[in-house]
């Protein structure tokens, strides 16, 4: 039986306001708080809350059967919670009905897993989101799913050391190649953690293309849609579906009739016997059919599937390294204000407005005229934060022992990360044979003749 894993994204950035070269070290308030709010109530009333009120509605009519996930970076939960509260009052009530699974993420929607210093401050945001999901939802997220849902090899296996038993990420075609991505996988570097991939064009056809009318399919009507699904070859069980839930409202405005076919699917899949199921119900019901490779990071961002729209130019490059150089600073300065920004600085859309690519998909970049321009005002700022960062450690503490301390230690954990992938490519390609049965002892014949007198 087929069944379709329905999952929505939540993020929204910290918009940073004009900030010039004399403003260092004088103002230490990044962010356009008109921008936050009138971006945050925009999505909110035409497309969260809407939205969200539809899916609740199909939990409560489909008694149950109608199933979906989330996943919700924490800097656009701390926007929802200042500005619009009835979204989170809204997931709160899906939550309630055990048909929402919430998955994990980074805290700040960053790029911090394609760090090799920012390793303990990945795990560490991950952890401390999984901490607000418990606190706000009642749910301990089993699953995870990366920022734009990046993932190679090393990431899988961090993910899979810090407790998850699956992830989620793209079905990209120069991974895939010959594969299918409707079926269950596992992570090359550990056989525990369980891959879900996305379907792009199943999931673009209705984030992207829905309302698109020089599309062939234009309009696509719900029925039409669970025939693609039902008439997949009979093997195909897994049908992965992952978007933006700013998709329903805002790329596809609500006046295209989106959320009217949303509304429909389940009445459709039931009738051609189509399942919906959360990450974990998937993990939990099917086996692994193979392991995946991933040797270099992918995405779901651009036709290429890869990370080039954050660190494809030489500014993006070096925004990145001048961030990620204070990660260990940041973990022990006692500054709250200063971990908040961190978190909002890291956001990865922060990097995608230097991008320098010709995107098939357009892209505001808001107050910045060029990627240019974005480089300049996130340099700026990010030269007074790491001054803060500085000040701000503990009295007497020695910055030049710090950082060969800091050295040492990370040299250690490179030389222990080696040694332990090395055993874990050892443990997952090796096969066990399966012991020998035991020969039958053979009767001896003296004995066999005692018994025939």
């Amino acid at each position: 039986m087929k069944t379709i894993c329905l999952y929505f994204e939540i993020h929204q950035i910290v918009h940073l306001k004009r900030y010039r070269f004399f403003d260092i070290g004088t103002d230490h308030y990044y962010y356009d708080d008109y921008a936050n709010e009138t971006s945050i109530s925009n999505i909110a009333n035409n497309s969260y809350i809407p939205a969200l009120t539809t899916l609740l509605d199909m939990v409560n009519e489909s008694a149950g059967q109608f199933k979906v996930a989330f996943s919700i970076s924490g800097v656009g939960l701390e926007q929802l919670e200042q500005y619009a509260p009835a979204v989170v009052e809204l997931l709160k009530k899906l939550a309630d009905t055990g048909c929402c699974e919430f998955l994990a993420e980074p805290y700040s929607h960053g790029l911090a897993s394609l760090s090799e210093n920012a390793a303990e401050n990945f795990r560490d945001e991950t952890m401390r989101m999984c901490d607000k999901i418990q606190e706000l939802f009642g749910q301990r997220p089993k699953v995870f799913r990366n920022s734009s849902l990046i993932y190679d090899d090393e990431i899988g296996a961090k993910v899979a050391d810090m407790g998850f038993k699956g992830v989620l990420t793209e079905g990209a075609k120069h991974i895939m190649g010959w594969k299918s991505p409707h079926y269950l996988y596992h992570c090359c570097l550990n056989p525990d953690l369980k891959i879900l991939l996305r379907d792009y064009k199943l999931s673009d056809d209705i984030s992207l293309r829905f309302s698109d009318t020089s599309w062939e399919s234009y309009p696509l009507m719900a029925d039409t849609y669970m025939d693609w699904i039902a008439t997949l070859p009979e093997q195909d069980q897994i049908v992965n579906i992952f978007m933006e839930l700013c998709a329903l409202g805002i790329y596809q405005p609500l006046d295209s009739h989106i959320l009217d076919f949303l509304k429909a699917l389940p009445s459709c899949a039931k009738q051609r016997g189509v399942t919906f199921s959360t990450p974990s119900e998937i993990i939990d019901s099917h086996e692994s059919v193979a392991p995946l490779e991933v040797p270099y990071p992918m995405s779901w961002v651009d036709e290429e599937r890869d990370i080039s729209c954050w660190q494809g130019n030489v500014m993006q490059r070096e925004a990145f390294d001048k961030l990620y150089s204070v990660c260990d600073l940041i973990r022990v300065t006692p500054d709250r204000h200063v971990k908040q920004d961190w978190d909002y600085l890291q956001a990865s859309n922060n990097f995608r407005f230097m991008t320098t690519k010709n995107n098939s998909v357009g892209m505001n970049r808001g107050i910045y005229e060029s990627p240019y321009d974005a480089f300049t005002n996130y340099m700026n700022i990010l030269g007074d934060f790491m001054n803060r960062v500085h000040r701000s450690l503990p009295a007497g503490m020695d910055i030049e022992e710090l950082n060969a301390f800091q050295t040492t230690i990370q040299n250690q954990d490179k030389k222990i990360q080696a040694l332990e992938k090395q055993i874990q490519r050892m443990k997952a390609s090796a096969t066990p044979k399966a012991p020998k049965a035991p020969k039958e002892a053979k009767p001896k014949k003296a004995a066999a003749k005692k018994e025939s007198k």
